[in-house]
C-alpha cells in the first residue's frame, strides 16, 4: 500500500493492462538522445565507484556506464529478456515486474550503488521499490534515478504529465523520505542544453544504520 502522504490515485495509468505484455517485444533503440547518454555518462564516471558493485534497477540493452571504467559487478534488472542479454555491462540479469513484484532478489547490503535511467515514471509502487533499493544498498551506498522528458504515456503514472519539473523532482526526493532509511535526497540538473533532451537527476544514500 501507498504512504498517506503519497495518494494511490498518483500511480494510476491510462492503460493498466499487463506489463509483461506491453514489454514481450524488445526495444533496441535509446530514449534520450546522444549528448544526454554522454551527459549522463559523465554523472555514472563522477559519483559511482569504480570496482563496485552496481544494480541497474529497470534496465534494457545499454547502462550508459562510462566504457573506460571497471566495476566489480553490474546487475540488470529488467522487463524483456533478449534487451538485457544484448546489454554488454551486465555481469547478470533478472527479468521482473516491479509492479508486480517490487521486492528486489537479492541479500542485504549487497550493492554500493543502484542506478536507474529514465524508468521511474513508470513504477507505480515506488515506496516498496524504494525499501527494497535501501535494503540491498551497503551503507552508505548511492541511489541514483535520472530522468528526461520523455515516455511511454500511456504507461506514466498520472502525476507524471500533470507536474512540472520542480513538482517531479520534489516527488522523486519524496520517495526516498517515504521509503526511509536515506539522507535527504539532493537534485542536480546535468542538462546539455543545445537543443539536448534535458537530464535530471535525484540522489541519495542508503543511511548508515537502515531504519
Amino acid at each position: 500500500m501507498h504512504a498517506p502522504e503519497l495518494p494511490p490515485d498518483l500511480f494510476r495509468r491510462m492503460d493498466e493492462s499487463s506489463d509483461a505484455e506491453f514489454y514481450v517485444a524488445p526495444r533496441l533503440v535509446t530514449h534520450i538522445d546522444d549528448a544526454t547518454i554522454a551527459a549522463l555518462t559523465q554523472v555514472y564516471r563522477e559519483v559511482l565507484p569504480a570496482g563496485g558493485a552496481v544494480l541497474d534497477l529497470m534496465t534494457s540493452w545499454v547502462s550508459h556506464l562510462p566504457d573506460d571504467v571497471i566495476y566489480g559487478r553490474v546487475a540488470g534488472l529488467g522487463m524483456n529478456r533478449i534487451e538485457l542479454q544484448h546489454n554488454p555491462r551486465l555481469t547478470d540479469c533478472v527479468v521482473q515486474d516491479l509492479n508486480r513484484e517490487p521486492q528486489l532478489p537479492y541479500a542485504d547490503a549487497t550493492f554500493d550503488a543502484v542506478i536507474n535511467a529514465v524508468s521511474i515514471q513508470y513504477l507505480t509502487r515506488p515506496i516498496e521499490v524504494y525499501a527494497a533499493v535501501r535494503r540491498v544498498l551497503k551503507p552508505g551506498g548511492l541511489a541514483l534515478i535520472a530522468t528526461s522528458h520523455r515516455c511511454f504515456p500511456t504507461k506514466a503514472i498520472a502525476a507524471w504529465p500533470t507536474l512540472s519539473t520542480s513538482e517531479r523532482m520534489r516527488l522523486l526526493q519524496r520517495y526516498f523520505a517515504v521509503a526511509g532509511g536515506y539522507t535527504a535526497a539532493e537534485f542536480v540538473d546535468r542538462s546539455p542544453g543545445s537543443g539536448a533532451d534535458p537530464l535530471w537527476v535525484v540522489m541519495a544514500r542508503a543511511a548508515a544504520i537502515h531504519a
